[in-house]
């Protein structure tokens, strides 16, 4: 009897935080109309920042793999000089405030040095569609790092040692046996940096802006339809962004990608 209160009391605790989210959808729902849902679909911006959503956050994705296979396997299987401190500093993009990550991506690509290099032998990079990308990734990555470290920790190194006692260079044992190995915790990876790019606002604004037509994605047209004020069109851009969401998180977890910890 004891037993059975022990566990009521856990799931009334742990369970207001599950109805707090179904509630915040439901609310969302029953807001909205399809009329409205069809008109924000029908906003050539809207479609303009649905299009570029989906390509940076896919590009986003991509970049964070490059960045987080290398690094986490580093982390997890290697001991070098500063190792710690690489991985603080691979949390700060995690902690730091977000309109304080943006702000130091306008410093880096407009006050400095690198800004003029860039300014002069390729192009501006704030307040373009390359910095939407990078405002993603700053933030994206850090997850993805993570991920695969997770991975990688996970993963015995055994059959690595045996295909080198076999004759195999470092370099393909990786290739042939590691990665192979590892490659749900790959697509867990980049499907987390993914969702999470969608979701990045703060270092968006302050770097990309959200001009129309141009550096406008799904998170900053729910700000731009809410200061208009077009609370139903912010609201039916929201739930559209759910939908993206939930279809993201029912794909993982239909292609198995578990046991890294994050998802």
């Amino acid at each position: 009897m004891r037993e059975w209160k022990y566990y009521l009391c856990l799931s009334i605790l742990g369970g207001s935080y599950v109805v707090l989210i179904v509630a915040m959808v439901v609310a969302d729902f029953f807001f909205t109309t399809p009329g409205d849902l069809l008109a924000a679909l029908n906003d050539p911006a809207i479609r303009y920042s649905i299009n570029l959503t989906l390509i940076s956050c896919t590009v986003t994705a991509i970049l964070s793999l490059w960045v987080a296979v290398p690094m986490g396997y580093l982390l997890a299987r290697t001991q070098f000089w500063g190792k710690t401190a690489v991985d603080t500093i691979l949390d700060i993009p995690i902690v730091l405030p977000p309109l304080v990550l943006g702000l130091s991506l306008l410093i880096l690509f407009d006050y400095t040095t690198i800004g003029e290099w860039f300014r002069a032998n390729i192009m501006r990079i704030s307040l373009r569609i390359p910095a939407v990308i990078l405002a993603q990734f700053s933030v994206s990555a850090a997850f993805a790092v993570r991920t695969m470290r997770i991975t990688f920790e996970q993963t015995s190194p055994r059959t690595e040692q045996v295909a080198l006692t076999l004759g195999c260079t470092r370099a393909q044992a990786f290739w042939r046996i590691v990665l192979p190995e590892a490659r749900k915790g790959v697509l867990t990876a980049g499907t987390l940096a993914w969702a999470r790019a969608l979701g990045e606002f703060g270092p968006i604004m302050i770097f990309a802006g959200a001009t129309p037509n141009l550096t406008e994605v799904l998170s900053t047209t729910v700000w731009l339809r809410f200061s208009d004020p077009d609370l139903p069109g912010a609201v039916a851009v929201a739930l559209f962004m759910i939908a993206i969401g939930v279809f993201v998180l029912v794909l993982t977890r239909a292609l198995g990608l578990r046991g890294t910890g994050l998802v």
